[in-house]
Formats: structure tokens, C-alpha cells, sequence
């Protein structure tokens, strides 16, 4: 009989510390070849796509997470883990908590690897689910000295802050604009859908390392095309699905994928050093067979 999980055994099982730990394994598992991790695939159902994310350890397991895209942020997702080679079903899981904890946890994978030692002042332009995924998660790694925070709505962004004070003792505040939060700090998150950049190159000038989760896309990014170009470092989860949209991310558009090195490898500590004053850029683009990594992880 299969294990079945919700996001209250998620809450419990899979604590913001034990997450990071199982998505380092699974970037350095997919740099060195033992994660199959394909780029997302989607269905037209008529109304709207079910969205497929795939992977798996050959010869151990076989995963994939479904979803309805475009979605609503209350829809729930299902993951699912069969044996290798039997078929057997070990594992399956329903709720809403796996995917934001898993894109949490390789975002603050990424800034930890890629920040400087020590504390971090960060910036989040952003206030919704994926926001505080990104925080407790940068909290689990690191040791946030303070934080601002800005959205379109002002209740929300005050909302975040509040949260992050009273919930992980961040001392935080609400910014009125989007430069007034990012300027000046050290680590910048870009967790919005917005279609136009948030930011502008500019205001980033003080930040080591920049992350960006919502859209990459020519003709769609939340980023200006500038803060790719002057980057010292660029990285990404997945080199396939970056690869693979359509239309093309702004950096293969522009020439510049081959700059752009796996997360696997910047973690195991075989990645370039910087080139230029630019802050890193962590291009977060959802690694596909990492919720079934976790699932399987915790199931086992």
C-alpha cells in the first residue's frame, strides 16, 4: 500500500533545514548524472494545461509532479514516486506546501552559495507564497540581519514583514517602492508574475547576488535584460528547462546560455569564478524530479 502524505505531514517531516540538505543532494545528483531531471511538460485540456514535471534515479525510482497551469494559488498539486524497476507505487503526496518548499529551498541553496560568508541583508520584491517559501528558507541557511520587503499592495508587503518578525525574528520593514527595498542590499529575491521588470539594474549596484523566480521569458521578465548582461556570475537549477522555453529566456535570446552554469556544480565547488563587479544571478527555474526527490526522501 502506497504512503500517502498531505501538508500536514509535510509540516512535519520536512522542516525548512532538512529540505536544503535533500535539494543540495539532488542538484549535485543531477550534476553528476544520477538524477534524470527532463524539462516540465504539458497537456491542453481545454481549459488551461496539467503541467507534468518528471524525473528519477534510475534503477531506485521514478517520480512526477501534476498540476493545473494557469492555476489558482489555493489549487493543490500531486506527486508521486513508483519503484524502478517494479512500478510498483511507493509514495504519494497532495497539497499545496511541496512546491513553494522545494523552489524555497534551492533558492536559499543558491544565495548561500553564491553570498559571501556571514549575515545577509536581503530584499524581496514580492509578498505572495513563493516570498515566504524564499525567506524561511534563506532563514534555514543563513542568518538574516534584516530585511525589506515591497509589492504592488501595501497590506500584503506589511503583511510579510509582520510575518517575518514574529514568526523567524527578522527584523523587518515594508518598503513604499521597489528601489527603496532593493537599494543597498545584499541579497535581492524577485519572487513576482509581473510581466515588465520590478527593478532596474541600477538599484542592484550594492547586491553580491540577485535571484529571480518569476518570468525569464523574452517579451516576459520581471528582471531588466541589463542585469543578465552585467552579471559576474550566472547559474541556474535546471540548464534544460532553461533551454527549453518557448518563446526563449532572455539569456539564450541574447547569446548568453553557454555563460550560465548548473547549481550542481557551483555547490560540489566546480564552478567559475566571478567575471566582473556584477552580482550573481540565480535564474530559478523549477528543477523537474526534485519534489519527487523529496518525497521519495522522506518516505524511504
Amino acid at each position: 500500500m502506497p504512503i500517502l502524505l498531505g501538508d500536514d505531514d509535510l509540516q512535519r517531516l520536512l522542516p525548512p533545514e532538512r529540505a536544503l540538505s535533500l535539494v543540495r543532494a539532488a542538484v549535485i545528483d543531477l550534476d553528476r548524472g544520477r538524477l534524470v531531471a527532463p524539462p516540465r511538460v504539458a497537456a491542453d485540456v481545454g481549459a488551461g494545461h496539467l503541467t507534468f514535471t518528471c524525473g528519477a534515479v534510475p534503477g531506485s525510482w521514478v517520480g512526477y509532479r501534476s498540476y493545473r497551469a494557469p492555476g489558482d494559488a489555493g489549487d493543490e498539486q500531486v506527486v508521486v514516486v513508483t519503484d524502478d524497476p517494479s512500478g510498483r507505487v511507493r509514495a504519494l503526496y497532495a497539497g499545496q506546501h511541496l512546491g513553494p518548499l522545494r523552489t524555497g529551498a534551492l533558492g536559499a541553496l543558491a544565495i548561500d552559495a553564491l553570498a559571501p560568508p556571514g549575515p545577509v541583508s536581503l530584499a524581496l520584491v514580492g509578498a505572495g507564497r513563493q516570498a515566504w517559501a524564499q525567506l524561511s528558507a534563506i532563514h534555514a541557511a543563513r542568518r538574516i540581519e534584516s530585511l525589506r520587503v515591497h509589492s504592488r499592495t501595501p497590506a500584503h508587503r506589511q503583511s510579510l514583514a509582520d510575518r517575518a518578525s514574529a514568526e523567524l525574528g527578522v527584523p523587518a520593514l515594508a518598503g513604499d517602492t521597489a528601489r527603496a527595498a532593493v537599494e543597498g542590499a545584499d541579497v535581492v529575491v524577485l519572487a513576482t508574475s509581473s510581466p515588465v521588470p520590478v527593478v532596474e539594474a541600477a538599484w542592484l549596484e550594492a547586491a553580491s547576488v540577485v535571484s529571480t523566480l518569476g518570468p525569464k521569458q523574452v517579451h516576459r521578465h520581471e528582471f531588466p535584460p541589463a542585469l543578465t548582461a552585467g552579471a559576474s556570475l550566472l547559474v541556474t537549477d535546471s540548464l534544460a528547462q532553461l533551454a527549453a522555453y518557448d518563446p526563449p529566456a532572455v539569456v539564450v535570446a541574447s547569446g548568453e546560455l553557454d555563460r550560465v552554469r548548473s547549481l550542481g556544480s557551483v555547490v560540489a565547488g566546480g564552478g567559475p569564478a566571478r567575471r566582473g563587479s556584477g552580482p550573481a544571478v540565480f535564474l530559478s527555474v523549477g528543477l523537474a524530479g526534485t519534489e519527487a526527490y523529496l518525497l521519495e526522501a522522506i518516505t524511504r
